[in-house]
């Protein structure tokens, strides 16, 4: 239908979108997988015809990638920027491939959080292994040591029937497993701990699962990098892997929704990840940046060597010429288009001084890694590509990298919250049904092929406790060896809260993440968000992105703590079924000596237990009502001042020891958070009779936000600590296990064992 439309010319071929109809331009784009609708390919048909030519396929596949959801945000930038970029801006040094904020006087810490979706829900395996893989690069490019891995996971019911699946789509207990093993596969191979993450289960992650993963590194201020070029003359030198045709469209790819031709079509889409690489690449971009022979650098990550080149240079306004015959190849009789795309994995992009290059180039020979020069920075705003002696494209990097912006139609979500009544079930077969189940229960078995502990720096872990163990709230990492300061380190989003009310769930995710930093004695330093969510082009799911990121923004800016960095990951759909709304927040907060932290468990027996914050009935998405098959509901409200106050001063009484244990108030309400304090050591003994006038189930099973449970052996240091903070005196810590009363009535007593035997049931069921 097209091929009139294609006239070869030397190693490209030409097309001619000026006589192309409005039906040949939607073919064009689909049969060259552009992921272009029919106003971005008539806005690229006028500029070519402005510039007198016809563009080459080169050009035509370079600023698709340029254009796609994934690489130039053209459906979510309005809103980002109307909502977030402003918030604590001063306190952000860069944000570009990573955050950068400061730590202390001498270094910063860089961090940065994104998707793998489209590609895991293909390939599970290599797909979570890339997305670890492009995350470390992220770090790196700003010049930082990556010193720990986060990998917030979402996966539809692990106990559906091979019968219930639509057609072409994976089980979900198989990627589950595949994307861990991919996660555990390339992290422990590459030596970088993966010390805190999220597994959360949901049915409308069966069509399409989640993949999110974050990094943290560390660098010297003098020391760090820009993902920019500086001046004209400075020479490009890629390094690492060769190029191949595997994540050829990648980024295009994962700007559609998924179909059941999606794993037949777009397979080659999925990168292939090699930690073996990865390891002496790291080595020799740290020893270079070490020595001083970086200007810039990129990671070769969504759009490959063509989005890295370009977006260089038209960040330090300058443009560049590439030589793309000069590309170490892995496959042979690789097409130009396909080199310059390309997302082969393992890859960087460093601009450097010519009088620096011999240096750069022996260090890379000594770490066996290949590094070639392949351009060169010129003056003005063009990208230039040659292969062959060839000019291949020729293009203005404004209208590539900057060139298209939507302002979506969104509508309002349909909200339905109100009030149940429904009997009251036996409340220990109810906690029982809780804690055991998949998005309360032990993640030992994710946890144990982790290797979070490498390089000796995870002061707090993802389990803590001897003989038998609990989770914590956080993990805290030691980033330098001569300072006690520390990065506490969470990720949080409750789905169930979200797809009821995508505003008060995206709040919830935020008091969350501040609760459990403040439960390891960490203030709030940073946020990254990635926003997951489904088709942009429907009004329906911009409504749900909308309320989400007006969310974000209410709370960040009343708390005075910005985004740093993030991602947006739309067209999380198939057939019209989305995911629920799922803004991963991932929490950075400081902590000013790590040999002053709490952890969960409770201490010593006589100890005083109290609870801090107002219980509510707002059981809306709550575990306690997923268990008894409830709809409906109040999803937890926030207040900001409130989650300010909270956090301050829970942090200076753990600073001032006055509390020895705490644990925030979350999945499963208070008879879990108390449960799994109580887990590996002494128990507790609880009267709610004066926290709230509830019912005794939703005394023990509410989710209201904002609350902990600590453990206080000065009771009067902490009365006068939380003067103006509601709180309760709720029991002492006493014996094995729990018994919970209400009003003269025992509503659970269990041991430790039985306990803990509940709690793990779920990871040996896997």
């Amino acid at each position: 239908m097209i091929e009139h439309l294609l006239k070869k010319d030397g190693y490209v071929y030409r097309i001619d979108l000026l006589k192309a109809s409005d039906e040949e331009l939607i073919e064009i784009s689909r049969r060259m997988g552009l992921a272009l609708n029919l106003h971005e390919m008539k806005k690229i048909a006028s500029y070519f015809k402005k510039e007198q030519r016809l563009p080459t396929d080169v050009e035509l596949q370079a600023i698709a990638h340029a254009w796609s959801e994934h690489c130039c945000y053209k459906s979510s930038k309005p809103l980002l920027r109307k909502f977030l970029y402003k918030i604590g801006k001063d306190k952000v040094v860069v944000r570009e491939d990573a955050g950068v904020v400061e730590f202390d006087s001498h270094h910063y810490y860089v961090a940065a959080l994104e998707s793998h979706n489209h590609p895991s829900a293909i390939e599970p395996y290599g797909g979570a292994a890339t997305g670890i893989g492009g995350i470390i690069r992220d770090v790196l490019c700003m010049g930082a040591k990556p010193i720990a891995l986060i990998d917030p996971l979402f996966f539809g019911d692990l106990n559906i029937g091979h019968d219930e699946l639509p057609h072409g789509i994976k089980h979900p207990r198989y990627l589950f497993k595949r994307v861990v093993e991919g996660i555990r596969d390339y992290g422990n191979r590459v030596g970088i701990p993966t010390v805190a993450g999220t597994v959360y289960f949901h049915p409308r992650y069966t069509q399409n699962c989640l993949v999110n993963v974050g990094c943290i590194g560390i660098v010297e201020k003098e020391k760090m990098i820009r993902s920019r070029v500086k001046n004209a003359g400075e020479v490009y030198i890629y390094a690492g892997g060769k190029t191949g045709r595997d994540g050829i469209h990648g980024v295009t790819f994962a700007s559609e929704e998924l179909r059941k031709e999606s794993e037949e079509e777009s397979m080659t889409a999925v990168q292939l990840g090699d930690p073996i690489t990865k390891e002496p690449l790291i080595h020799a971009v740290l020893e270079c940046n070490e020595r001083g022979l970086i200007e810039g650098m990129k990671d070769m990550g969504g759009g490959g060597l063509s989005c890295a080149a370009s977006e260089m240079a038209y960040a330090g306004g300058l443009g560049a010429e590439i030589w793309l015959d000069r590309v170490p190849l892995r496959e042979p009789n690789m097409e130009p288009w396909e080199i310059w795309i390309s997302e082969s994995q393992e890859r960087m992009l460093l601009s450097v001084k010519p009088s620096n290059v011999d240096e750069v180039l022996k260090i890379f020979d000594d770490w066996d890694v290949e590094a070639v020069v392949i351009g060169k920075i010129v003056e003005g705003g063009r990208i230039r590509v040659y292969y062959k002696g060839q000019l291949v494209e020729d293009v203005d990097l404004a209208f590539r990298v900057a060139g298209i912006e939507y302002e979506r139609e969104w509508k309002k979500p349909v909200i339905n919250e109100s009030y149940v009544d429904f009997e009251m079930p036996d409340l220990q077969e109810a906690f029982f049904k809780i804690i055991s189940s998949p998005n309360v229960a032990s993640r030992e078995w994710v946890i144990r092929q982790y290797d979070h502990e490498v390089k000796g720096g995870s002061v707090l872990k993802p389990l803590h406790g001897f003989p038998y163990e609990t989770h914590t709230d956080a993990a805290i990492i030691k980033p330098l060896r001569d300072s006690f300061k520390g990065l506490a380190i969470t990720t949080d989003v409750n789905p169930h809260y979200t797809s009821i009310n995508p505003y008060w769930g995206t709040a919830s995710a935020i008091d969350e993440a501040i609760r459990n930093l403040a439960s390891v004695g960490a203030r709030i330093d940073a946020f990254l968000d990635c926003l997951n969510f489904g088709n942009p082009e429907k009004p329906e799911r911009m409504g749900e992105f909308y309320e989400s990121v007006r969310a974000l923004h209410d709370f960040a800016s009343r708390l005075g703590i910005p985004f740093i960095s993030g991602n947006v990951s739309f067209y999380n759909e198939w057939h019209g079924i989305a995911i629920p709304p799922t803004p991963t927040i991932m929490a950075i907060g400081i902590v000013n000596d790590v040999r002053k932290i709490a952890t969960p468990l409770f201490k010593k027996d006589g100890d005083a237990i109290y609870l801090i914050g107002e219980t509510k009935r707002e059981m809306g998405g709550s575990e306690y009502y997923n268990v008894m098959k409830i709809n409906g509901g109040i999803v937890p409200r926030s207040d900001a001042e409130a989650i300010k106050k909270g956090m301050e001063a829970t942090v200076k009484g753990i600073e001032k020891g006055i509390i020895k244990a705490a644990h925030d108030v979350s999945n499963g309400g208070i008879a879990i958070t108390i449960a799994e304090m109580a887990m590996a050591g002494r128990g507790a003994r609880i009267d709610l009779s004066n926290i709230a006038k509830l019912r005794s189930d939703f005394k023990l099973f509410s989710e209201s936000n904002t609350r902990w449970v600590v453990e206080v052996e000065d009771e009067e240091g902490f009365h006068d600590a939380f003067q103006g903070i509601p709180f309760h005196k709720i029991g002492e810590v006493e014996g094995d296990g729990i018994v919970i009363y209400d009003k003269g009535k025992k509503l659970i007593d269990l041991s430790g064992h039985e306990i803990t035997e509940a709690w793990k049931s779920f990871s040996r069921s896997l």
